[in-house]
């Protein structure tokens, strides 16, 4: 056997140190490589298929994704981080959550924590059945900030297609949710998206906007399209926080104008909002998952959260 020698153990290192040694041993044979961890790369906690309420028969989750402090030491206040509620579009049906998984890596690993929420599918739950469910989710994230090391005073909300339908209601109707809103090519208007150029009806019935009013006609229901449009609930008077709002130019599915009807009024109202028209995209393609544009979003939540 190995004769073990004692010796004195090495002091343990603060966080963070400059000083951490580099190892001398190279062994014969070892390949030595200098690499950079990518930028999506930092280590997260996941917290997946978190249940934060239960309605119409079934549960509603959430993934929840926070940066892992490594050199946190014993007994010290965790970090809070800026709360970003992702709301990922599904036309209102069911959603996938995993979809905003590339969303969640990113942000997180810039010291965001990323919730991806789920809402109740217009199927089982229509209108306003999501912007409740949205809302619930950001006060669950709230009553439970200290688990996940969340910043109440600092929450952003950001949804695509129907989920940016879901986080703009929940801006305009109870603005003090949120500080920031991020808005990809929701819809606004729904009586007029058949007005525009389309891959699909949106009046119908069997349209998601007609599951979302209860599986009716648009038309024969306007009254009640005109409570689901968010331009609706806008007012000079109202407070509220900062849109960014992209939209690719040729959209098929949410057609252009959508976004556009949102920007003006936000503008003619005098309210904090910036657009980005992308050129040649389309819904959720053609350089919306660049990193030009992930980084656009990112320098603007840093600016507003």
């Amino acid at each position: 056997m190995q004769e073990l020698k004692l010796i004195e153990p090495y002091p343990l290192f603060g966080p963070g140190s400059e000083l951490f040694p580099d190892s001398p041993e190279k062994p014969e044979g070892t390949i030595s490589v200098t690499w950079q961890d990518r930028t999506d790369g930092a280590m997260i906690n996941v917290s997946a298929d978190v249940v934060y309420q239960s309605l119409s028969g079934e549960d509603q989750h959430m993934h929840i994704f926070t940066p892992m402090d490594m050199f946190a030491m014993p007994g010290t206040a965790p970090k809070k981080y800026p709360l970003l509620v992702y709301v990922p579009g599904s036309a209102w049906h069911r959603q996938n959550l995993w979809m905003g998984l590339d969303k969640a890596r990113f942000f997180a690993s810039k010291g965001y924590a990323v919730a991806i929420v789920e809402y109740r599918p217009s199927d089982i739950a229509p209108y306003p059945a999501q912007i409740e469910d949205a809302k619930a989710a950001i006060r669950y994230l709230k009553e439970h900030a200290q688990q996940y090391s969340i910043d109440t005073d600092r929450i952003g909300l950001w949804g695509d297609s129907s989920g940016g339908h879901t986080v703009v209601s929940v801006a305009v109707t109870e603005p003090e949710l949120a500080k920031c809103v991020v808005d990809w090519f929701g819809p606004t208007d729904i009586a007029l998206m058949n007005y525009y150029p389309s891959a699909m009806d949106h009046h119908g019935a069997d349209s998601p906007e007609g599951f979302l009013l209860g599986k009716v006609e648009v038309f024969d229901n306007l009254e009640m399209a005109q409570k689901v449009n968010p331009i609706n609930y806008l007012s000079a008077e109202k407070t509220l926080p900062p849109f960014l709002i992209m939209h690719g130019s040729m959209d098929n599915v949410v057609p252009f104008n959508q976004s556009v009807r949102l920007y003006e009024k936000l503008m003619k109202l005098g309210k904090n909002a910036t657009f980005y028209r992308l050129e040649g995209a389309g819904h959720g393609t053609g350089g919306f998952n660049s990193d030009e544009c992930f980084n656009v979003v990112l320098e603007w939540l840093t600016e507003h959260l």
